[in-house]
């Protein structure tokens, strides 16, 4: 009977079309966008390339720009998947998503193929995609230069002015490239358009692994489509409350107890790394070199330091083993002695840039913003708000407060087209947290299980570097997730077990080989 009464209303406001099936009453009331079954053709399959094996096909999908006009412009959607090894065991699908806003996921399904425990994966068909709007899915770009990608902006009086019109430049020149399809590129959509995959691949329901970003993505489709949620691990999470300007403060907030641990642990290793013999010396000698860089930049590997260069390596101090040996080398390069060994010229330089090499394209930049500014209206749209936010936070939180308070392009961007996504409805789920994650941090995993009534928390004390399950190979929590995954019982309750981080192990932060693509350097989640 519910149903039938709201399904006059919902026609009524353009969100029904007829020749589709409804769904349930309590989908429609979840998504009244989505109160209908967009159901695009079976997907038509095909090796993805010569190069790779022939088990790793893909195909592109038809998804509507606008959910609420089903028959309106279309996107482009790639996906890929490889196909369970035993079809007499296969439970269903298992989507993927590698974080970002703006991480491509084509090629997860081939890296957690080899990844994943047997029990885990004979049950699954593995299944990426690249959300809307990144690499193969109709890709935007806003034409930012390389300099206008950086959102790393100490503040300081004489700049500001300068900061605020890159945030003005980069809204406009979204607007102008892109205009017609930013308001669509959003988590609630994108949450769609996984909805869209499972019914193009016949499946009632899907099972789901995301990492960073892509926690808060796999949240909202739970909210969205709580009938079709199977078995969900959301991996380093996002605080739904933190949405998005909350999510980058954060690092700064919790940049302070990593710091402090880093004091106490390079003081008690002064014979090795020479920055004190306390942490209160540490600390200092750390400060100075800061100082010290921003009167005369420091001459490191080709580069000039300032100051504010040497405070956006951050993510290092949730690794005291890394942040050490890095710090001991800008003060070695400072007081022209002889560095120390132990790490490369590229790993120096990427820790101090906070960045991987990424391609020159702007797409994930582009994506970034789109779906940050165009989640929320949260963002302040006065630039003298940011101009104090981050006055106050460079004295509360002095290694990263000011670079994450200050003015954002979201304070010029249009208002979104749809509000944020409550998080309302049940959702037996479990949660993956690193005790020390730079990215999203421990308040942030826990503001995500508090948010989904009927999570599980699954937490790794010691646990470092951003994600966990197929990245750290020797974490504690990969034998529950596992478990998880293979049987969909969850704990009885919340597990924490102990991490003890292995030397130089995480790839977020020291290039080399990772088992999954995701997003690397501290402008992301």
């Amino acid at each position: 009977m519910r149903l039938k009464r709201l399904a006059p209303l919902l026609a009524t406001a353009g969100l029904l079309a007829t020749s589709l099936p409804l769904l349930t009453a309590t989908q429609a009331a979840a998504d009244p966008a989505a109160a209908q079954d967009y159901g695009p053709p079976k997907p038509a399959w095909q090796r993805c390339s010569a190069e790779q094996p022939a088990s790793y096909e893909c195909a592109t999908l038809k998804v509507p720009l606008d959910y609420r006009q089903p028959r309106g412009r279309t996107l482009d959607l790639a996906i890929s998947r490889v196909k369970s090894p035993d079809p007499a065991k296969r439970r269903g699908v298992l989507l993927m998503n590698p974080g970002g806003p703006g991480g491509p996921g084509l090629g997860l399904p081939l890296m957690a193929d080899a990844a994943l425990p047997k029990e885990v994966r004979e049950q699954y068909d593995l299944i990426g995609f690249d959300p809307r709007g990144v690499g193969a899915s109709s890709p935007i770009s806003c034409g930012m230069t390389d300099a206008e990608q950086e959102l790393q902006r100490a503040y300081r009086p004489e700049t500001f002015p300068s900061d605020v019109a890159w945030a003005r430049t980069v809204a406009d020149k979204c607007r102008e490239k892109a205009g017609a399809v930013l308001p669509y590129i959003t988590t609630r959509n994108t949450a769609r358009d996984m909805d869209a995959i499972r019914a193009a691949l016949g499946e009632r329901k899907i099972s789901y692994l995301g990492y960073s970003y892509g926690t808060y993505l796999g949240a909202v489709y739970t909210q969205l489509f709580p009938a079709r949620t199977d078995r969900f691990v959301l991996d380093s999470a996002v605080d739904p409350q933190r949405i998005w300007r909350g999510m980058l403060q954060v690092w700064a907030t919790e940049a302070e107890p990593a710091f402090a641990r880093w004091t106490r642990w390079t003081a008690e290793r002064d014979a090795e790394y020479h920055l004190g013999t306390t942490p209160e010396a540490v600390s200092a000698t750390f400060w100075g070199l800061v100082a010290r860089a921003d009167r005369e930049p420091v001459e490191f590997q080709g580069q000039k330091l300032t100051g504010d260069d040497i405070r956006k390596a951050r993510p290092l101090f949730f690794s005291p083993a890394q942040a050490a040996p890095v710090v001991s080398a800008i003060k070695a390069a400072a007081d022209g002695t002889p560095q120390p060994g132990g790490l490369s010229v590229p790993d120096l330089r990427q820790a101090l840039r906070g960045t991987a090499a990424e391609p020159a394209s702007d797409n994930g930049m582009s994506v970034f913003w789109s779906v940050v500014c165009g989640d929320t209206d949260a963002w302040p749209r006065d630039p003298e708000q940011y101009r104090r936010d981050a006055e106050r936070d460079k004295a509360r939180y002095p290694l990263y407060g000011d670079m994450a308070s200050n003015i954002k392009p979201c304070a010029f961007w249009q208002r979104p087209a749809e509000a944020a996504t409550p998080m309302r409805i049940r959702a037996d789920v479990l949660t993956v947290q690193n005790e020390w994650d730079s990215q999203t941090p421990l308040v942030s995993g826990q503001g995500m299980h508090r948010a989904l009534k009927g999570s599980k928390m699954v937490l790794a004390l010691g646990g470092e570097g951003h994600t966990v399950y197929l990245s750290d190979p020797g974490s504690c929590v990969n034998a529950t997730v596992s478990s998880y995954l293979a049987t969909g019982r969850l704990p009885a309750r919340d597990v924490t077990c102990t991490t003890v981080p292995a030397p130089a192990q995480r790839r977020d932060l020291v290039p080399g080989p990772a088992p999954l693509p995701f997003p690397a350097g501290p402008q992301r989640f």
